[in-house]
């Protein structure tokens, strides 16, 4: 009977054991006694694990933030978002102005050959208004070059296109013979010289250059095309901004291996290799050439003005030595693989990446954790913490539980916690408007969200303020556009749609859409149904999904719902462009810089325009934007852009969250003096919100601290 009782009662202990063991986490200082190492390793937790460790590659924040820890850039922001040096020490930027003698341009009322004559004019005038003498000031030097002649290969619009509508390109050869080009180097850019040199030259002389008399088209067939060719062949004018960086000393990568400019010259020519799929690709389009001056200095030419260059060399560089045709083929022939198709993307350096960055990698298991060392060569000092280690837990529930429990340092808290933490003297708080938003995106692919006025509709059909007071706790504000909140960018005058049903409903009416006997919404015999998708593993889009379905449903619309797995989310949705509509965030930089976003070159897979937004007057301002250096201008353009996204509501934009923060009042800053002595601080915020801009200084106490201002 004792035995029958106890086989009855087995199924019951266990789940208790079970139960009692999930809700309970060994506290901060049970592991620290158990562990005295756990005060110097920090552990921090995510919904979904990382999915390429290559700062070239990667696309998803999980990867992006390990990738950060490991690499380093040339540059990056300091406290106040002022750029600052990283593996480049210093640099300087200006520009080399290119433009042909133009033999057919009047001057004064007579034709000009000598280019001699034009070259002592610009540096002989004067000037008589305050925006010419400024650019005649900014002439550091003039170069003749000679007339030259030689053959080339230009790509045109062919008679085919692709999947998304747009002409494949097609190669035509050319041959010319240029006139003499002026080299104007200046000291700093100046995208206002060709227009302000016109008062020297003549309004004409540029727009009257005749460069199809220099050009041939040799390609049969084409002959048509000369006067689309020849401006890309000969330009009239070229702006060539420069950088050159010239790169700390004494950087080393993981291995020991000496960081230097050929490995800068790797990381741009790989991201530029189509082999590789970069999702960065599209920041480097501009770069004309990169040139290594010698082991420590690098100097970058645009082909084109374009506003945002500086900022895209915080890329993490690349390790030459590891990955080079020679390293790769030596790996592909060890897997026994083709050498002639394996790319960087093949290689197992994604999953075992070695940069200059603070942290080295130790081991990543898939779904579990990834842990990273501290690197005690780090040019700038080693970081205090010994291991830094990143768990995947794709339960917020359980994260929470374990911070509590202080098994994880850190994780995605949530407004309602920290409105229940804020006042507790064990935590550390920590919140302001983030960078970025959340939104439902409809793939205009689709035949239903083709017509603005359905995709206007179904943002008027929800609710946002009940998001954000119910969902949000309030912590959150809405946005109207994809520009940062907090910047002048951000057209403050466009307002948010109103949450208003039956004007929804007139809308798809006006569309077509009609409600039938069921009460569902259906046009020329089909119901307007569709499936709205976001990820698993985060409870805010998890009830956004619910309040948007029921919304929709409200006024006769059919909607299913689904919740994927991370990886499989972005795998097989998101870079391929299958869904209908999704619910996602993005995270932005203070940059105005949309093109990878929003420009309809950007819509194919593994791009992250997967909405598939096509807007010509779009794509002309966000070239505008990249281009322009008059702050004033760039804020126009920009408010622009902002109305006619608003318009198309190719999203709709749900709001901008605040973001939170908790930290165990135990981690701090831990500075070491010139004279050894240890000072400890408490842990601020910068100006901009940014509470972890000295990670590397934290650690963590065995006991609360006590400031002097406490």
């Amino acid at each position: 009977m004792l035995i029958k009782r106890v086989l009855i009662l087995l199924p019951v202990l266990i789940f208790f054991i079970l139960l009692q063991s999930f809700f309970w986490v060994p506290t901060y200082d049970e592991q620290a006694r158990g562990n005295p190492h756990r005060l110097e390793e920090y552990i921090t937790a995510s919904i979904g694990d990382a999915k390429i460790l290559n700062p070239i590659l990667n696309a998803d924040n999980a990867s992006s933030t390990i990738a950060d820890q490991v690499f380093d850039g040339l540059i990056d922001r300091d406290e106040d978002l002022r750029f600052r040096g990283r593996l480049a020490e210093s640099w300087y930027i200006f520009e080399e102005a290119y433009f042909y003698l133009n033999p057919k341009a009047l001057i004064n009322g007579q034709t000009i050959t000598d280019p001699e004559n034009i070259k002592l004019k610009l540096l002989s005038y004067k000037g008589d208004s305050p925006s010419l003498k400024k650019t005649l000031l900014n002439i550091k030097n003039i170069e003749i070059i000679p007339p030259t002649k030689g053959e080339t290969i230009v790509q045109v619009p062919g008679p085919d296109t692709n999947e998304d509508g747009f002409p494949d390109p097609v190669n035509v050869e050319v041959s010319f013979k240029a006139p003499p080009r002026f080299k104007v180097t200046l000291k700093k850019v100046d995208q206002g010289f060709f227009e302000n040199i016109k008062s020297i030259l003549g309004n004409g002389y540029f727009k009257t250059f005749p460069a199809s008399d220099y050009v041939e088209v040799e390609s049969a067939g084409h002959q048509d095309k000369l006067s689309v060719i020849a401006p890309q062949v000969i330009p009239a004018v070229e702006h060539n901004p420069v950088i050159i960086f010239l790169l700390r000393k004494g950087v080393t990568f993981h291995d020991g291996h000496e960081f230097d400019a050929r490995d800068v010259e790797f990381t741009y020519q790989s991201i530029m290799d189509s082999e590789n799929l970069s999702p960065r690709i599209s920041d480097y389009e501009p770069v004309k050439s990169l040139e290594v001056m010698d082991n420590h200095t690098v100097k970058v030419v645009y082909k084109r003005l374009y506003q945002p260059a500086f900022g895209t060399w915080a890329m993490g560089m690349l390790p030459e030595h590891l990955l080079n045709k020679d390293a790769l083929r030596m790996e592909a022939e060890a897997k026994g693989e083709d050498p002639e198709t394996f790319s960087i993307r093949d290689s197992d350096f994604n999953r075992s990446p070695v940069g200059t960055g603070p942290f080295t990698f130790r081991e990543w298991k898939s779904d579990q954790y990834i842990v990273l060392d501290r690197y005690k060569d780090y040019w700038e000092g080693a970081p205090n913490y010994k291991s830094y280690t990143f768990r995947i837990v794709p339960d917020l529930l359980t994260q929470e539980m374990e911070f509590y429990g202080g098994a994880i340092d850190s994780y995605g808290v949530q407004p309602h916690q920290v409105e229940r933490l804020k006042n507790d003297p064990a935590y550390q708080n920590f919140s302001g408007l983030s960078f970025g938003y959340t939104y439902i995106g409809y793939n205009m692919r689709r035949d239903l969200f083709k017509d603005k006025k359905v995709r206007r509709a179904l943002g008027m059909a929800i609710d946002v303020d009940k998001i954000i007071k119910y969902v949000m706790y309030d912590q959150a504000e809405k946005i109207t556009g994809p520009f940062v909140k907090q910047t002048d960018y951000y057209d403050k005058d466009i307002q948010p749609l109103p949450y208003d049903p039956e004007g929804a409903l007139k809308l798809l009416q006006e569309a077509g859409w009609q409600r039938n006997g069921e009460g569902k919404l259906e046009k020329d015999g089909k119901v307007l149904a569709f499936t709205l998708i976001t990820n698993s593993g985060n409870d805010l889009r998890k009830s956004i999904l619910a309040i948007a379905q029921d919304a929709w449903k409200k006024i006769g619309i059919d909607v299913k719902t689904d919740i994927v797995e991370w990886t499989v989310f972005l795998g097989k949705h998101v870079n391929t462009g299958d869904f209908d509509a999704l619910i996602l965030g993005w995270s932005m930089g203070i940059d105005p810089d949309l093109y990878q976003i929003w420009h309809s070159s950007q819509t194919n897979k593994m791009q992250l325009n997967f909405v598939g937004f096509k807007n010509n007057e779009a794509d002309d301002l966000i070239i505008k934007i990249r281009q322009e250096y008059d702050y004033d201008k760039q804020v126009a353009y920009c408010h622009q852009l902002h109305r006619i996204i608003a318009d198309e509501q190719p999203y709709t934009f749900l709001y901008v969250g605040k973001w939170t923060a908790v930290l165990d009042k135990k981690i701090v800053l831990k500075e070491v003096l010139p004279s050894g002595e240890e000072k400890i601080k408490k842990i601020t915020p910068t100006k901009t919100g940014n509470y972890s801009f000295h990670f590397n200084k934290w650690i963590k106490l065995a006991e609360n601290p006590v400031f002097d201002t406490e």
